[in-house]
């Protein structure tokens, strides 16, 4: 069988066996702050074992994409040497929320096995939990396989082998892990094969049943779930290499072809199973290959923080691995077609974002490239440092080598280890770690209100509770007759009243006002009662109660039980909608012109104003820009009706529907169509038809983080007003330069040429003087100090640039021919320092160490070549004890390297 009917026939027999089969969930899970990215195939339905989420199958069966490349399940170090570890794998698997049970579960699996792959019933081997101390041995279990294999044939293994745990909490039981015995013939290492539990690989695990029993609690305590459920887990590939009759994951069909394809552009052969380096390298970049092509479709891009780091250092070891094999020039982009040939059958995905997945693993190589020409002289300064110290590199050394030049701890690891040096793994880890958390803290948006906890009655909790929430703002700005059902004041605390004057909170069981999701911020408006007026400022949500409208009260009192209308500003719901329907517009635009890679990261929309947050590798060019910025306004002009309905998730998809990246939803989802445009779930406010948007204008687009692009934007009245200002500005321009606007930039460069000619002659000029300001011997030559042997200029000038300190610096060493020239300046309060060596005598005397030695006088610091060298500092007033010193310091130089 090929991987492709396997992967089928798995989902067939369960679809006939009742199971819903649900599509795979992104690499990057949802909501889910302990996973960095999908590791498992229940991971999409951790909410459903936990009793917090319900859908309308109570069977499921999937395959799972899944990387495992962080924490207990991390595989990225087994890659290349083991035959079957994997960064990105598929997971076959089965689930019960609250069906059936072990007594079900174990006869699903024989049968497939056995009847469905035909696989030996004699090399099967079933396990079971033996227990331990504080779990009892899984009898229901033991019970269950001995109907169907001898006792003697049924395994039993501890909590290592046979508990499994998503994370350190969550969903966890009891296991029953399936192995095959490949046979007696496979190597063993050990004096006595261990059999399940020894570490060669005759016994190998193909399939897990999971008896999903425990939420796990941060302090370890495991309490029962709502309902006992089943969780199995069967690595594809592993499966795979089993029916195909193989020892190595990499020799099935999975991924011979990407392997050959590698073998075929390095000239080299492939050796099955072998360990040679350069099996090894084609191992590691076929299965590299696989995982950046599925995390780049599925929306991460390459940066230096959290997700996007992982891939990074996914590619570039993939990149290091090809340059031992002798890839001078970029390569994977050509073979991620090999991947996606071989696995779009399955994925579509692959084919939709074919483009834009060779885009940024060849934007990612050839900045690999650039890293290297830019990083190794800085690299290799680095270890001669530590190669004449102690002869370990500085952790923070290594990790600013990484954070600036992008060079990868492994290069820098291999090339350390070359030289017999080490690198101080803890230190770099250390600043590595600061710099995620300041990069993520730096890109997150912010949301409001999740430390206000309201404080709830039992009987205020039944009648918020049997309220329900209903939200009536799509049909409606207005909703009349509906009473108060409870209020708070401004901590939370449950009131009977808020009169006048006061700021709380308002619960009504229907109300057309939104409350901020989605990016989209809170209606505002007013709740009017019979004797009573508030302000409605904004909304607060609260989990599975009516939301609350944060108010003021601008007259009377507002009571529990009083009826009030509820009515959103027109105005403000009209211009946020206006910016809302624009972001859609601006998202399928952006993915007309950039290509389908790009995804939404983020939104902020306002009244006033509109941001979008995108997943893209490099900034937008101008012309870009203004396509998509033509393309939206093209759209508002066609005033294309703006219609909404609602349909099931599956069904929304399949018809084309973008859903935000990561976001979770129910069976049933509301989308939002522009026809023939775009189609995206939403549950936001929108335009009746895109002319009433009117137009949208671009004001800025920047980069916010790694391979994340920022656009803000202005619609309506807002585009019109920035518009007119853009024009004033132009014309007041236009009139301070005596010119038109049509020669207004050619105008404008000229000025400015001339401004730097000007400059220019300005500091030759200062330069001139400067070098004259030396005294000169009666020869006419630089009157220079004689140093053991060596002559030296220290002068002192001010006002000079770095460029002109440099300049004046080598002419005064060209003077010299041979010698030592130390300058320092005073330019605005700071100091400059430059340093000059003969090539003759950087063996002697290096500028780098002299600045070092010098710059601290001033209170700077700086570095350089062994031939020239500057500084920085902060105290003008130490330059003459700077100068006077410069005679000792050459002295000390020179003595030191006699």
């Amino acid at each position: 069988m090929r991987s492709r009917a396997i992967r089928s026939s798995f989902l067939d027999y369960f679809r006939t066996n009742d199971h819903t089969v649900v599509p795979s969930s992104p690499l990057v899970p949802h909501d889910d702050p302990t996973l960095l990215f999908t590791n498992a195939g229940m991971n999409q339905f951790k909410d459903v074992f936990l009793g917090k989420e319900t859908r309308h199958y109570t069977r499921a069966a999937s395959a799972q994409k899944c990387m495992r490349v962080s924490g207990k399940h991390n595989d990225l170090d087994n890659v290349g040497p083991s035959l079957r570890h994997h960064t990105f794998f598929e997971m076959l698997g089965n689930f019960s929320f609250g069906d059936y049970f072990k007594r079900e579960a174990i006869p699903f699996a024989w049968t497939l096995l056995t009847d469905v792959w035909r696989l030996p019933a004699d090399r099967l081997v079933p396990t079971i939990f033996a227990g331990d101390a504080a779990i009892p041995r899984d009898d229901e279990a033991f019970e269950a396989w001995r109907a169907l294999v001898p006792a003697e044939r049924i395994g039993e293994l501890g909590a290592a082998d046979n508990f499994w745990a998503m994370g350190e909490t969550g969903p966890c039981g009891r296991c029953s892990e399936i192995y095959y015995f490949r046979g007696n013939e496979v190597p063993c290492n050990e004096p006595v094969c261990r059999g399940l539990e020894c570490s060669c690989d005759r016994y190998i695990e193909i399939w897990n049943n999971v008896f999903m029993e425990f939420d796990r609690q941060p302090d370890g305590t495991l309490n029962p779930l709502p309902a006992r459920s089943i969780d199995t887990g069967m690595g594809l590939e592993r499966v795979t290499a089993v029916i195909q009759g193989t020892l190595s994951n990499y020799d099935t069909d999975l991924f011979r072809p990407i392997i050959d394809a590698i073998a075929a552009k390095a000239g080299r052969q492939y050796a099955s199973s072998a360990q040679r380096a350069d099996d090894i390298s084609m191992r590691v970049i076929a299965d590299h290959l696989r995982a950046m092509t599925f995390l780049i479709s599925d929306g991460v891009v390459p940066s230096n923080e959290w997700r996007g780091y992982v891939l990074r250092k996914i590619m570039r070891r993939a990149m290091r691995h090809g340059k031992k094999l002798g890839f001078a020039q970029p390569v994977l982009h050509d073979l991620v077609e090999v991947v996606i040939g071989e696995m779009s059958d399955a994925y579509p995905d692959l084919t939709v974002n074919r483009d834009s997945i060779v885009r940024v693993v060849r934007s990612e190589e050839e900045r690999f490239d650039a890293v290297l020409t830019a990083g190794l002289p800085r690299l290799e300064d680095v270890l001669d440092r530590a190669a004449t110290g102690n002869r370990i590199v500085p952790g923070d050394d290594a990790f600013r080598l990484y954070d600036s030049l992008g060079v990868p701890y492994d290069f820098m690891e291999d090339l350390a280890g070359h030289r017999g040096l080490t690198i101080d793994r803890d230190g770099y880890e250390r600043a590595m770690q600061g710099q995620r958390v300041k990069a993520r803290a730096g890109s997150a948006f912010k949301g409001a209100d999740k430390d206000l906890q309201f404080v709830l009655t039992p009987e205020l909790e039944q009648a918020l509770g049997s309220a329900g929430d209903r939200f009536e703002g799509y049909e409606s700005t207005c909703v009349s007759g509906v009473p108060v059902l409870a209020l708070f004041d401004e901590r939370g605390q449950p009131i009977s009243d808020l009169p006048a004057g006061a700021r709380g909170y308002v619960a009504i069981a229907r109300t057309p006002f939104y409350v901020e999701a989605g990016g989209q911020v809170s209606d505002s408006g007013r709740l009017i009662g019979a004797t009573s007026e508030a302000t409605v400022e904004r909304m607060v949500r609260q989990p599975n109660k009516p939301r609350l409208h944060q108010v003021r009260v601008d007259k009377g009192a507002l009571r529990t039980g009083e009826i009030v209308t509820a009515e959103v500003a027109d105005a403000t719901r009209d211009a946020t909608r206006r910016n809302h329907t624009a972001t859609h517009l601006l998202h399928a635009a952006l993915r007309s012109v950039l290509g389908p890679h790009v995804k939404q990261a983020g939104s902020f929309v306002a009244p006033d104003r509109l941001r979008f947050d995108f997943a893209h590798f490099s900034p937008i060019p101008r012309e870009q820009l203004e396509e998509v910025e033509r393309r939206v306004n093209a759209e508002i002009v066609r005033n294309t009706a703006v219609t909404t309905e609602v349909r099931s998730t599956e069904e929304a998809m399949a018809a084309g529907a973008m859903a935000l990246f990561g976001e979770k939803y129910g069976d049933r989802v509301r989308v939002v169509s522009i026809a023939g445009f775009s189609m995206e779930l939403c549950g936001g406010t929108h335009v009746r038809a895109t002319g009433d948007i009117g137009a949208l204008v671009i004001t800025e687009e920047s980069g916010v983080a790694a391979g994340v692009r920022r656009i803000e934007a202005l619609t309506g009245a807002g585009a019109v007003e920035w518009m007119q200002r853009q024009r004033d500005t132009l014309s007041r321009v236009v009139g301070a330069l005596g010119t038109t606007a049509a020669q207004a930039p050619e105008t404008a460069q000229k000025l400015q040429a001339d401004a730097k000619r000007l400059a220019r002659d300005v500091e030759q000029l200062k330069m001139k003087v400067a070098l004259g300001g030396g005294s000169r011997d009666a020869e006419g030559n630089e009157d220079a100090q004689t140093i053991d042997g060596v002559k030296l200029i220290t002068r002192k000038v001010s006002g000079l640039e770095k460029n002109a300190l440099r300049g004046m610096s080598d002419t005064l060493r060209d003077r010299l021919g041979s010698g030592v020239v130390v300058i320092a300046s005073e330019n605005d309060g700071r100091v400059s320092l430059v340093v000059s060596v003969s090539k003759d005598l950087t063996a002697r005397v290096k500028a780098g160490n002299l600045v070092k030695e010098l710059a601290p006088i001033v209170g700077g610091t700086g570095g350089g070549r062994p031939d020239f060298a500057e500084a920085g500092g902060k105290d003008p007033s130490k330059i003459d004890a700077l100068l006077a010193a410069a005679p000792d310091a050459l002295r000390k130089a020179l003595t030191q390297n006699s």
